[in-house]
C-alpha cells in the first residue's frame, strides 16, 4: 500500500469498501431468499384468507336468505325479504370468485361444485315457493311445506358440506404455513453463515490495516524522542522528517510548527528579559526612555523609533517626545500630541496597537553615510499601567513586523509602564525632598510667631469654655425636644399602621359579609323566579314545597345577617344593655344538646356535656348573653372539627384558682364553662389576634371555613360586661379549649360602653339548618314537543359542571338547568372540579363559584387553563363579591365570562346560549 502513497483515510476507506462489498453480497443473497419467503407469505395472506372470507360470505348469504324467509313468513312484511333478495343476488358472485381462486386445488373445486346445486334447489323449492305461497296467503300450503321439512334438510346438508369445505381449506392453509416455517429456518441458517463469513473478513482486514498504521507511528515517536531527550537541552531548531504521504506526515508537520512556535516564544522571553534588565539603577525618565527605544528597535528590526511620554497640564493631557532612535531630521518630528491627535494621540485614546503597512515614499527618511531610504512599515503601541496610557512608542522598519514582534510589544507594555511610574515616582520624591528642606526653614520662623500667638489663644480659650457651657445647656434642651418629637412621630406611625390594618380587615370583612348576604339572596331569587314562571303544569306539589322550604331557610339566614348588622350599629353606639336574671344552669346541658347533637351526628362527631356535681342549679347573670357566648363557642368547635369529639364541661371554680386567674373576682361564686374540641387548633401567634376587631386567622375570601369572623371578639366583650373572662389553650392540629369564667353577680342591670364587635349567631343557625337533608331535585321532563323553542333545543343533552359549595345555590341551579334538559354534575370545591374534569366525561360548559373552601374559583380556573390545558372549555364565573375590578380579575384567572350574584336565571341562560353556540 505504501507504493501507491495512500493516506490513512484511504486505507481505512478501502477496508470499509471491502467489508461493505461483502455485506452487499450477503444482503443480495438474503434478500433473494426473503423475497421468496415474502411471496409465499403474500400468497397465503391474499389467497387463503380470501378463500376463507368468500366461504364465510357464501355461508352468510345463505343464512341471510333463510332469515329473510323466516321473518317474512312470520310477519308478512315485505321488508323482511330484503336480506333474502340481497343474499340471492350476492351468493353467485361470491361463489364465482371462490371457484376461480380454487383453480390451484381441483379437489376443492369439485367440493364447491357439489354445493351449488343444493343452493339452487333450496332457492327454487323453498325460498321462491314460500314467498309465492305467502303472497297468495296460502297457509295450508305453507303448513304442509314446513311439516315435510324439505328446506331444513337441504339447509342442514348445505351447512355440513360448507363446514367440511372450510375444514379442508384450513388444512391446506396449515400445510402451506408449515412449509413457510421451514423456508424461514433455511433463511435463518443462511444469515448465520453470512454473518460468520463477514466477521472473519472484517477481523483480517482490521489486523492488516492496524499493523501498517502502527509501524509508521512508531517511526514518528522514535524521531520525537530523539529531538526531546530528557537528558539534554531541547533543540528547538530541529525538525522531524517523515517519508510517508498520509496523515502521519501531517502529524510531523504539525510537530514542526509546534517547535517553531516554541522557538518564537523562547525568543520573546529572552528579549523581554534583556530589555527589562536595563531599567535597574535609572532615575531619570529621559535616560530610561532612551535606553528602552535603543534596545527595542534592533530587536524588532526597526530603523527608526520615538518615545512620547504623558504630561498632565491644567486643562488637557499631552504626550511629549522624550527619546528617539536614529532620528536624522528632528525639526520634522512632532514634539507633542494631544489626546486623539494624529496616530499617537488616537493610539492613546483607543489603547491598542496600530500596525500600518505600505507607507508612502515621502513619509520619513532614514539616513546613513551611504544614503537614505524610506521605511514602508509602521507600528504605534501604547504603554499602559492599570488601564492608563503612560507613554506611546512609534517604530518604523523596512521589513514587515512579525507576530512575535507585536507579542513582545504587548508584553513590554506593563513592565515598561511600571518602570516609567517608578522613575517618575523617584523623581517626584527627590523634588519633594528639596521642597521639604526649604519648608523646614520657613516653619522654624513661623514657630516663633506661633509661640506669641499661643498666649493670646489661651485667653480666648477661657472665653470659649464659658460659651461651650452655655451651648451644652441649649443642646440638652434641644435633645429633650427632639426626643419628644420622635416619640410623637412614633405614635403617629403606630396609629397609621393600626389604621391601615383596620382598613384592610374591614375590607376583608365587607367582602365576606357581601358573600354571606348574596349567597341566600341568590337562591331566593332563583327559586322565586322559577315559582313565578310556573305554569302549574310542569312542577309537582312536592317540588314546589321543596322550593318554598329552601326559600324560607335562605330568608331566615338573610334575616339573621340583617339583625346582626343592626345589632352591630347598636353596640357601636353604646346602647347594648346587660339584663341580670336568675339562670337555671341545670337546663343549659339539655338546651345545648338539643341544638348541637344533630350537628355532631351530621359531621360524625361525639358531643358530650359534663356537669360537676358541685355546680349550683341557679346563678345570677344575663342568660341571653351567656347562651349566645356558649352557642358561638360550640358552633366554632363544630365548624373547625372534622373528626373526634367536642366536650362542654360546667364546673365551679375553686377560690385558689379564682385568686390566681381572676383576682378581681375573689370572694364571688364563679362558674367555668369549658368548650374542648379536637379540631384544627390555633397557631400561637394568632391566639390573641382572633379576639381583635375585624380580624381572623384566615380572613381571605378563599378560606376553608366561612363566617363573618366577629364571634370571638363579641364573646370577649360580652364576657367583660358579665364581669368574667375568657381564656384560650390551643395547639395547632391538636384542638383548642375555650374556658369561660362567669361570676354570679348581684347587680340587676348593666349599661354597656363602647362594644366594638357583633356576635354572629348565624353560624349556629346555619349549622342547625345544614342537618336538614336537602332532597336532590328530580330531573324535570325535557320538553320535546313541537312547541319547544330553538333556544331550549340548544340545551338538550348538554353536560354542565357546576362548582359551588353552597347547597341552596346548588339545589336552585341544578333544578333550573335540568328543567331545560341540561345534565348537571356538581363539585363542592375547585380541587374536586379538577378531579372530575380529568375523568372520561366531556363537559360543554363550567359554572364556577369564586369563594369556596380548599381551592377557590380563581385557582381552579387557572389550573384548568394551565395544568389541564382546556383552553377552549367555556367557564362562566359566578361571584357574590361586589368589589371593583372583579370582572377583570375573573377574566385574568381564565374565565370566559362573568356574572354576579344574585343570579337572574334568564340572564344566566342567555349567557350560556352565547357560549354553547360558539
Amino acid at each position: 500500500m505504501k507504493a501507491f502513497h495512500l493516506n490513512i483515510q484511504a486505507k481505512i476507506f478501502m477496508v470499509y469498501v471491502l467489508i461493505v462489498a461483502c455485506l452487499g453480497i450477503s444482503l443480495v443473497i438474503v434478500n433473494h431468499a426473503m423475497k421468496d419467503l415474502q411471496a409465499e407469505i403474500e400468497f397465503i395472506s391474499n389467497h387463503d384468507m380470501t378463500v376463507h372470507e368468500l366461504t364465510s360470505q357464501v355461508q352468510k348469504n345463505i343464512l341471510d336468505m333463510e332469515t329473510g324467509i323466516r321473518g317474512y313468513v312470520i310477519t308478512g312484511d315485505e321488508q323482511y325479504l330484503e336480506p333474502y333478495e340481497i343474499g340471492s343476488r350476492s351468493w353467485q358472485d361470491n361463489y364465482s370468485k371462490l371457484y376461480t381462486l380454487l383453480a390451484d386445488n381441483p379437489g376443492q373445486q369439485r367440493n364447491l361444485e357439489q354445493i351449488r346445486p343444493l343452493i339452487l334447489s333450496w332457492i327454487a323449492n323453498t325460498g321462491e315457493y314460500v314467498v309465492q305461497k305467502k303472497r297468495e296467503d296460502n297457509q295450508e300450503a305453507l303448513q304442509h311445506h314446513f311439516e315435510q321439512h324439505t328446506g331444513k334438510k337441504i339447509m342442514d346438508q348445505l351447512r355440513t358440506q360448507l363446514d367440511s369445505f372450510l375444514v379442508d381449506e384450513k388444512r391446506v392453509t396449515a400445510e402451506r404455513i408449515e412449509g413457510l416455517n421451514q423456508s424461514n429456518e433455511k433463511v435463518l441458517y443462511i444469515w448465520y453463515a453470512i454473518i460468520a463469513f463477514v466477521t472473519i473478513i472484517t477481523f483480517a482486514l482490521s489486523l492488516f490495516l492496524s499493523r501498517s498504521i502502527v509501524s509508521t507511528i512508531k517511526q514518528v515517536v522514535k524521531t520525537i524522542r530523539e529531538i526531546t531527550d530528557s537528558s539534554s537541552h531541547v533543540d528547538l531548531t530541529a525538525r522531524i522528517e517523515v517519508q510517508t504521504k498520509d496523515e502521519l506526515q501531517e502529524l510531523a508537520f504539525a510537530t514542526n510548527d509546534l517547535l517553531g512556535s516554541l522557538e518564537r516564544q523562547s525568543w520573546i522571553q529572552k528579549s523581554l528579559t534583556e530589555i527589562s534588565t536595563i531599567y535597574q539603577g535609572i532615575t531619570d525618565i529621559h535616560t530610561l526612555a532612551k535606553a528602552f527605544v535603543s534596545r527595542l528597535a534592533p530587536k524588532l528590526g526597526a530603523a527608526y523609533g520615538i518615545v512620547y511620554l504623558r504630561k498632565n497640564h491644567s486643562v488637557e493631557t499631552v504626550f511629549i517626545r522624550v527619546a528617539d532612535y536614529a532620528l536624522a531630521n528632528q525639526e520634522n518630528a512632532t514634539d507633542s500630541f494631544r489626546l486623539g491627535e494624529g496616530l499617537v494621540g488616537q493610539c492613546a485614546v483607543d489603547k491598542r496597537i496600530f500596525l500600518i503597512d505600505h507607507l508612502p515614499e515621502d513619509y520619513i527618511k532614514v539616513t546613513s553615510g551611504l544614503g537614505e531610504a524610506t521605511p514602508r512599515h509602521l507600528v504605534v503601541a501604547p504603554i499602559m499601567v492599570e488601564g492608563r496610557v503612560e507613554a506611546v512608542v512609534e517604530l518604523a522598519a523596512f521589513q514587515p513586523f512579525e507576530a512575535s514582534h507585536l507579542t513582545l510589544l504587548d508584553l513590554l507594555q506593563e513592565k515598561f509602564g511600571q518602570a516609567i511610574v517608578n522613575v517618575l515616582g523617584r523623581m517626584e520624591v527627590e523634588r519633594l525632598l528639596g521642597e521639604s528642606q526649604v519648608m523646614t526653614e520657613e516653619l522654624q520662623t513661623q514657630s516663633e510667631e506661633l509661640q506669641a500667638q499661643s498666649e493670646e489663644l489661651q485667653v480666648q480659650q477661657e472665653q470659649l469654655r464659658m460659651t461651650n457651657e452655655f451651648l451644652e445647656e441649649q443642646n440638652l434642651f434641644a435633645h429633650q425636644r427632639a426626643t419628644e418629637l420622635q416619640k410623637a412621630r412614633d405614635e403617629l406611625a403606630d396609629y397609621a399602621r393600626k389604621l391601615q390594618e383596620s382598613s384592610q380587615y374591614k375590607s376583608e370583612f365587607l367582602a365576606n359579609m357581601s358573600h354571606e348576604l348574596r349567597t341566600p339572596l341568590n337562591s331566593i331569587l332563583i327559586l322565586s323566579q322559577m315559582l313565578m314562571e310556573n305554569d302549574q303544569a310542569d312542577q309537582e306539589e312536592s317540588e314546589v314545597g321543596e322550593y318554598s322550604r329552601v326559600i324560607y331557610t335562605a330568608g331566615q339566614d338573610l334575616l339573621r345577617l340583617i339583625d346582626d348588622i343592626l345589632d352591630l350599629s347598636k353596640i357601636e353606639a353604646g346602647k347594648m344593655e346587660i339584663m341580670m336574671e336568675e339562670v337555671n344552669v341545670s337546663e343549659i346541658p339539655q338546651l345545648m344538646q338539643s341544638i348541637f347533637d344533630p350537628v355532631a351526628v351530621k359531621k360524625q362527631l361525639a358531643f358530650e356535656v359534663h356537669v360537676h356535681p358541685d355546680t349550683p342549679d341557679v346563678m345570677l347573670t344575663d342568660g341571653q348573653r351567656l347562651l349566645q357566648i356558649l352557642k358561638n363557642l360550640l358552633s366554632n368547635a363544630c365548624k373547625f372539627t372534622e373528626q373526634g369529639r367536642i366536650t362542654l364541661q360546667i364546673e365551679p371554680v375553686n377560690p385558689a384558682s379564682v385568686r390566681e386567674l381572676l383576682p378581681e373576682l375573689e370572694g364571688e361564686t364563679v362558674l367555668a364553662f369549658s368548650v374542648t374540641d379536637t379540631g384544627i387548633g390555633i397557631p400561637a401567634d394568632k391566639q390573641e389576634l382572633i379576639f381583635e376587631a375585624f380580624q381572623q386567622v384566615d380572613g381571605t375570601t378563599n378560606r376553608q371555613f366561612g363566617g363573618t369572623g366577629l364571634g370571638l371578639s363579641i364573646c370577649r366583650e360580652f364576657t367583660r360586661l358579665l364581669g368574667g373572662a375568657i381564656l384560650l389553650e390551643s395547639k395547632l392540629n391538636h384542638g383548642s379549649t375555650f374556658t369561660l369564667y362567669i361570676p354570679s353577680r348581684r347587680e340587676n342591670t348593666h349599661q354597656a360602653g363602647q362594644v366594638p364587635e357583633l356576635l354572629a349567631e348565624k353560624e349556629v343557625a346555619a349549622a342547625k339548618s345544614s342537618v336538614i337533608r336537602e332532597q336532590e331535585p328530580t330531573e324535570a321532563d325535557t320538553p320535546n314537543s313541537a312547541t319547544s323553542t330553538s333556544e331550549d333545543r340548544l340545551f338538550q343533552e348538554k353536560c354542565v359542571l357546576l362548582v359551588d359549595d353552597d347547597a341552596r345555590n346548588v339545589y336552585a341551579l341544578v333544578t333550573a338547568l335540568k328543567r331545560k334538559g341540561i345534565r348537571v354534575e356538581v363539585a363542592e370545591n375547585g380541587k374536586q372540579a379538577l378531579e372530575i374534569l380529568q375523568g372520561d366525561q366531556e363537559y360543554d360548559l363550567v359554572l364556577m363559584d369564586i369563594m369556596m373552601p380548599i381551592m377557590n374559583g380563581y385557582e381552579a380556573m387557572k389550573a384548568i387553563r394551565e395544568e389541564l390545558g382546556m383552553d377552549e372549555l367555556p367557564i362562566i364565573a359566578l361571584t357574590a363579591k361586589a368589589m371593583k375590578q372583579e370582572r377583570e380579575k375573573c377574566l385574568e384567572a381564565g374565565a370566559s365570562d362573568y356574572i354576579m350574584k344574585p343570579l337572574n336565571i334568564d340572564q344566566l341562560l342567555s349567557l350560556m346560549r352565547v357560549w354553547l353556540t360558539k
